[in-house]
């Protein structure tokens, strides 16, 4: 039992982290803080505790309605199936076509004021609509797939975002150069697409 809450744990910690891992403004808003020193235990704390809740809402809600409607599981499977293959394929492109452009900014401005960093972090977070699709149904059916096991995944995942947002706040200074260069992410995107078809593939196959 503890081999497989160990292994689901590690499951929902290399989804998470291979869908929080994205170019993104938040990303970018958290890395420039980070490298300024400016807010950054609010910043951090604000992005990992709420993915933290939204993954917690996705866990139970969609596990609840599984539970519902066992029958649910087979549909909960192939879309989030398709939609991991997908998501696979399209950092499988980036990898193979690169973005020039494809890398974080660290030269924007920075929020100096707490209050203003932690309200654009705030809208940042919560105002953005992939957020929810990446933790409240993403990562919620992947969860569900899980059976008795989906808290440990979701858990794992949770833990994906506070060691992402946490790398990010405070080892920004070591990192802003190695992830403002476009072949970091090359390397980043081609582990997303492995790491989200093997997911999704499994999905299907369990569906």
């Amino acid at each position: 039992m503890t081999h497989g809450i160990l292994t689901a744990a590690l499951a929902g910690f290399g989804t998470g982290l291979s869908l929080i891992a994205a170019i993104g403004a938040q990303n970018a808003f958290v890395l420039r803080q980070g490298a300024r020193r400016q807010a950054v235990l609010a910043v951090v704390a604000i992005c990992a505790v709420s993915d933290a809740l939204l993954i917690t809402l996705g866990v139970a809600g969609v596990g609840a309605f599984v539970t519902a409607w066992p029958t649910a599981l087979t549909a909960v499977g192939i879309a989030g199936g398709a939609f991991l293959i997908g998501y696979g394929l399209l950092a499988a492109r980036r990898v193979l076509r690169p973005d020039p452009a494809a890398a974080l900014d660290t030269a924007g401005a920075a929020t100096s004021s707490r209050r203003a960093a932690v309200l654009t972090c705030l809208a940042m977070t919560w105002l953005n609509p992939h957020v929810y699709l990446d933790t409240v149904l993403l990562l919620g059916s992947l969860a569900a797939d899980r059976g008795d096991l989906r808290w440990a995944f979701g858990i794992g995942a949770a833990l994906a975002s506070l060691g992402w947002f946490g790398a990010l706040g405070y080892g920004a200074r070591l990192l802003s150069g190695l992830l403002s260069r476009p072949r970091t992410w090359r390397v980043l995107d081609g582990v997303v697409a492995a790491t989200m078809v093997t997911m999704g593939g499994m999905l299907l196959a369990g569906a």
